[in-house]
């Protein structure tokens, strides 16, 4: 297939491309400069611009480019790049699907579990409606964003991602280097849920929805079995073989990360409804297999 892929720098971006062209798909990647390579062209989310010649003759659209909500505290200006990074791209991308004579036949937009908020204890699927605060309204802005790609026929599935368990990169690639230096602990009381999924699984999980009629719509990329953060933290300590006693207090990290503390600390329980009934099969449906695997991938 010919497949365009937006976000292609980035860890789960990185990871695609390289698993589909092993598999022999044709890959264009958009960038937001002058292409300096033949498999690259050009967009401005911001303008809402996409090279026409970029889209043409895809097969279909993985679209995942997005400002990291961690890589920078909270100020008022950085929380508009993440929403606008994601809703503007989102809708150019979907915009510039719409108006093709001949579109694709799918388009994976990047989403993620952000959009239930806090649960708490309380497990929750697709079905479930979005929480409160800056990431569900974010997440929510962003899904609608691609109405112009479904209202033109266009399959469209939202891939709502959750803790991705990899050491080259994103929030987890930070904790290794802490729990291997016998420093890691639980974070704040620990009693909050993460819901994790394996990088392994995460591609998979994409292109899983690439090649799936029946799913279009919010489809979770967790594991089957979300875990607290202190069963994850003891899962690190007992895979890493150190100690996990350096707890963060809640305090301390609302001091150290300000407004995305409240986002860390929250427990979000969410399972991967729809992409289990849809026969997927994951490979790390456990923590300790997914740790595994991320260190043999480092």
């Amino acid at each position: 297939m010919r497949i365009v892929v937006t976000g292609s720098a980035g860890l789960i971006g990185t990871a695609l491309v390289r698993s589909l062209r092993k598999d022999g798909h044709d890959i264009v990647r958009l960038v937001r400069r002058a292409p300096t390579a033949p498999d690259e062209a050009e967009w401005d989310p911001g303008r809402g611009h996409v090279a026409p010649e970029a889209l043409t003759g895809s097969d279909a659209v993985v679209h995942l480019a997005g400002a990291g909500v961690g890589d920078h505290r909270w100020s008022e200006r950085y929380k508009r790049e993440i929403r606008d990074s994601r809703v503007l791209g989102t809708a150019a991308i979907a915009t510039a699907v719409a108006s093709m004579e001949r579109p694709p036949s799918v388009l994976v937009c990047g989403s993620a579990i952000g959009y239930y908020g806090d649960t708490g204890r309380r497990a929750v699927d697709e079905t479930a409606p979005p929480g409160t605060g800056f990431l569900p309204s974010v997440c929510v802005e962003w899904e609608a964003a691609a109405a112009p790609a479904a209202a033109a026929g266009v399959r469209t599935a939202f891939a709502r991602t959750g803790l991705v368990v990899a050491a080259e990169g994103g929030a987890w690639g930070k904790l290794f280097p802490v729990f291997r230096a016998g420093i890691g602990g639980r974070l704040g009381d620990g009693r909050q849920y993460w819901s994790y999924i394996s990088l392994h699984d995460e591609i998979a999980a994409l292109r899983h929805l690439i090649v799936t009629p029946e799913l279009s719509g919010p489809v979770n990329l967790t594991a089957p079995e979300p875990l607290t953060n202190r069963e994850i933290t003891a899962a690190m300590g007992r895979v890493l073989r150190r100690p996990t006693v350096c707890a963060v207090p809640a305090a301390t990290m609302r001091l150290a990360l300000g407004e995305f503390a409240e986002d860390v600390l929250g427990s979000q329980r969410v399972r991967p409804a729809r992409l289990l009934e849809s026969g997927f099969v994951f490979r790390h449906p456990g923590i300790d297999e997914a740790i595994r695997a991320a260190l043999a991938r480092s």
